[in-house]
């Protein structure tokens, strides 16, 4: 494990090198306002769609690193898919005062243990949305990208009970790590607490029984900066929870991408892993599909992670586009080292940067 003052090293290093990108407006999201104690010291926005049904749904997207939750949502086109068809949305976004870089301090105890920072912010957000909106309680969902998919699965850890599913997307298990260096290294898919280990961290989250949120899992298989095997280790942290098998129940290709697919006892699928081929990090889009916008950390790989997951929450019973989904034997793990030199993402220095920043360790 790397000490505080290699971290701080590599970081001065770097410095500069980075630049902010230009922050992106999207009028059609509404400021939250006060919602509580806001430990966390979180803002907030929501999108509620034009036709608003009794009863909505309602999804938390959580934005990643440098990102702000309008140009999250620009990218991921979640509000188009609310607005067509009917379900709520909450954003919660990061200050700059609680982390530079704008990333969700999943790496922070404080900001992960229930009922105290970030997540009880969070958790406060929803109270307020679902008490204000006509939302059905039931129906709530969260879903981010890196860190804030690390958050995701803080959130569906320390309060299992207020979701019914949650998606992970290039994201890393929850209280995998307790400082920054840690959570450089488990970026990299190095150390780590045993599967055995964070599964029960996640089960004394929060004391919760059951029944437990599903969990939808998306990682590239070229990402360097939350390297594929993080997407593994979810899944083991929460086998034993869902009670199945080591093994998916099914194998399935997308196009050239792969889903693997967990059943409980009854048949229900309750975790799945979409591997998407080729891809570095960010979110999967299909901009084809008419959701999103591809750019930085928003990539357009021909299948709409934002389509998908809310498809397999039971949110779109009409689309259209859903790709074939054929048999398809397992494949073997990518092995190989995602920082050998000649990489097509500029070697390591390039490799190193990438994670610091996904880290909140570089602006």
């Amino acid at each position: 494990m790397r000490s505080m003052s290699d971290t701080l090293a590599r970081l001065a290093a770097l410095r500069g090198t980075l630049r902010p990108r230009p922050a992106q407006e999207n009028p059609n999201l509404v400021a939250l306002g006060a919602f509580g104690a806001n430990p966390g010291a979180l803002g907030g926005y929501t999108y509620l769609p034009s036709n608003r049904a009794k009863d909505m749904a309602l999804v938390v997207v959580l934005h990643g690193c440098t990102q702000t939750a309008s140009g999250y949502d620009i990218g991921s086109g979640w509000s188009g898919l609310a607005e067509d068809y009917g379900f709520a949305l909450l954003f919660p976004e990061q200050r700059r005062a609680n982390n530079p870089n704008l990333c969700f301090n999943w790496f922070n105890p404080e900001d992960i243990s229930r009922d105290h920072g970030e997540v009880s912010s969070i958790r406060q957000m929803i109270a307020k949305v679902v008490a204000e909106h006509g939302i059905d309680a039931r129906r709530v969902f969260v879903t981010g990208l890196s860190a804030g998919g690390a958050m995701t699965a803080a959130m569906l850890a320390t309060y299992p009970e207020v979701f019914t599913g949650g998606a992970i997307i290039a994201g890393l298990p929850y209280a995998s790590a307790a400082t920054i260096p840690e959570a450089f290294d488990r970026m990299r898919g190095h150390g780590g607490p045993t599967a055995k280990e964070l599964e029960q961290r996640l089960r004394n989250a929060s004391g919760h029984k059951g029944p437990w949120p599903t969990v939808s899992l998306w990682q590239g298989s070229a990402d360097r900066t939350v390297v594929p095997s993080n997407a593994n280790v979810i899944v083991e942290q929460w086998r034993n929870i869902h009670g199945v098998d080591t093994s998916p129940a099914r194998v399935e290709n997308i196009g050239r991408h792969q889903r693997r697919v967990w059943t409980d006892a009854h048949g229900v699928e309750v975790i799945e892993l979409h591997t998407i081929a080729g891809m570095d990090h960010g979110t999967p889009l299909d901009v084809g599909s008419g959701y999103g916008a591809s750019g930085p950390f928003m990539l357009d790989v021909g299948i709409s992670s934002t389509v998908e997951i809310a498809r397999s929450w039971g949110l779109l019973p009409s689309f259209e586009k859903r790709r074939n989904a054929e048999p398809s034997a397992a494949q073997p793990e990518n092995t190989a080292d995602p920082f050998a030199a000649g990489s097509n993402r500029g070697g390591i220095h390039k490799v190193i940067e990438d994670a610091l920043r996904s880290a909140g360790l570089l602006r």
